[in-house]
Order: C-alpha cells, then sequence, then structure tokens
C-alpha cells in the first residue's frame, strides 16, 4: 500500500499537507505533500529520523497547528481545532500541577459531565491500569517522569476517544513498564476498537503495536515507506522472538536508518 492510497473507510485522512516555517528569515519544510490514510479501528505508527515532522503531522491531527497548504481531515471533515473525538498523549506530561492524580484523570470526565461517582470510578480503573492506585492522591511534583507520563496516559484514556494520538508516550518510561503499557494499550484496543496513530523511536516497538508501520524520513519531512505487519493479534512476547517479526523489524529499521536522499 502506497502513501498516496485513499480508503473507503478511512477515519483520518491527509491529503497534500504542506508545513512550513520561517527560520531566521528562510523557509524551512517541516512537511512536504505529506497524504494518508488511516482506516477506521487501524493501529498505525509513526517512526522515522529527528527532524521528519512526526510531531509537526500529530500537532495538525490533533488541531493544534494548521497545515500551510492541504488538509486533514477526521471522517470527512477538515480539523480545524481539537475535537472530544480526538485523544492526545504527548511527550510532554502536560498535568495540572494543583491537582491530585485522580483529579487531574476525572478532569476531562468532569468536563464531559459525569457525575461523582461514575467519574472517581472510571478513573480508579485507568489509575490502576497504570500501575498508580497507590499515588491516587498524590500531586505530580511528588511524581517521576514516567509516573506523571502514566497519569498522563490514564486521563486519555478515561475519557475513551475513538481515535487517539499519540506521541512517543511510552518514550519516558522503564522497559518493564514499557512493555506492560504496550500489552495494555493493544489490549483495550482490541476490546474497544479505537483508531490510533502513534509515534515512536523505537522500531521494535512500531512493529509490535501496529497494522502498519509509516517510515518517514527528513528534509523535507515525508514518507519514505510504508509496511504492512501481517502479525496476527493477540501480539505476544514470544512473537517478538519470532522470525517473522525479525524480518519485519529489519525491513523497517533499515527504511529508517539507510533512506537514500
Amino acid at each position: 500500500m502506497t502513501a498516496t492510497t485513499q480508503l473507503a473507510d478511512a477515519r483520518i485522512s491527509v491529503r497534500h499537507v504542506r508545513k512550513t516555517f520561517d527560520l531566521k528569515g528562510e523557509e524551512f519544510v517541516a512537511l512536504g505533500d505529506v497524504s494518508l490514510d488511516v482506516a477506521d479501528n487501524e493501529f498505525v505508527t509513526v517512526v522515522g529520523p529527528s527532524g521528519c515532522g512526526k510531531s509537526t503531522l500529530m500537532n495538525i491531527l490533533a488541531g493544534l497547528d494548521m497545515p500551510s497548504s492541504g488538509e486533514a481531515l477526521v471522517d470527512g471533515d477538515a480539523v480545524t481545532g481539537p475535537g472530544p473525538e480526538r485523544g492526545v498523549i504527548f511527550q510532554q506530561y502536560a498535568l495540572f500541577p494543583w491537582l491530585t492524580v485522580r483529579k487531574n484523570v476525572e478532569f476531562g470526565l468532569k468536563t464531559a459531565g459525569l457525575n461523582a461517582k461514575d467519574r472517581r470510578e472510571k478513573a480508579e480503573h485507568f489509575i490502576d491500569m497504570v500501575g498508580l492506585g497507590q499515588f491516587a492522591d498524590a500531586l505530580p511534583k511528588m511524581l517521576s517522569g514516567g509516573m506523571k507520563q502514566r497519569c498522563a496516559i490514564a486521563r486519555a484514556y478515561a475519557v475513551n476517544p475513538s481515535i487517539l494520538l499519540m506521541d512517543e508516550p511510552f518514550g519516558a518510561l522503564d522497559a518493564l513498564t514499557r512493555v506492560k503499557l504496550q500489552e495494555q494499550l493493544l489490549d483495550t484496543w482490541s476490546r474497544d476498537k479505537r483508531t490510533v496513530v502513534f509515534i515512536t523511536h523505537d522500531v521494535d516497538e512500531a512493529v509490535y503495536l501496529a497494522n502498519r508501520v509509516v517510515v518517514m524520513a527528513a528534509r523535507p519531512g515525508r514518507i519514505f515507506e510504508i509496511v504492512d505487519v501481517d502479525l496476527p493479534y493477540p501480539r505476544t512476547e514470544e512473537m517478538r522472538l519470532s522470525p517473522e517479526f525479525a524480518a519485519l523489524r529489519n525491513r523497517v529499521w533499515n527504511a529508517v536508518y539507510h533512506q537514500n536522499p
């Protein structure tokens, strides 16, 4: 499947998106003519070298930045700002420092109008899921960087968006916690069926999670290759050791680190 293939059931569509910035009086092209469709309930990971525009693309999909030309669409409508159907998890924690872990996770639920009892039950479920049950009443300043990110993940899960946009959400976590949250993410995705776009620098993570891996290239930021991951779900730790996984990993690795200009 090529980068420009249009899907009949696309939930997310990127059409010839170009994004430029002024850099000391010169035009810097962060994204150059990027087109991509993501199907409903598909899990797509995005990898590429530093500076290839992964986060810029994510910000455009989240509605936090606008393309210089082209358009991004969700359900056929142009993205003009954030929306409740899109949950976003950034590399930064973006927690309210004056709210406890529980209150941070409840924030979106309160905005959605849930009563206090339902908010607390939902929040506690996702707080326990990310392993912060003992810290539910702690303020962010009392948490490590990895714990803050787990809190941000729980907050995004709690509002149950139909689309998850995730910008290196597990990058700050230790290896064991990272693997556990990968498994939990796939479990909730398999059960609840939502559309996921997940940015990562970790090639193993990209292959392990995805239906498709989008490999980007830099200068200008563009799609270099799209790799179909034809491994069955549920994914297992044994699968990471299989020859099939190794072949896919090597293909993605080579596409990321041995790109021709």
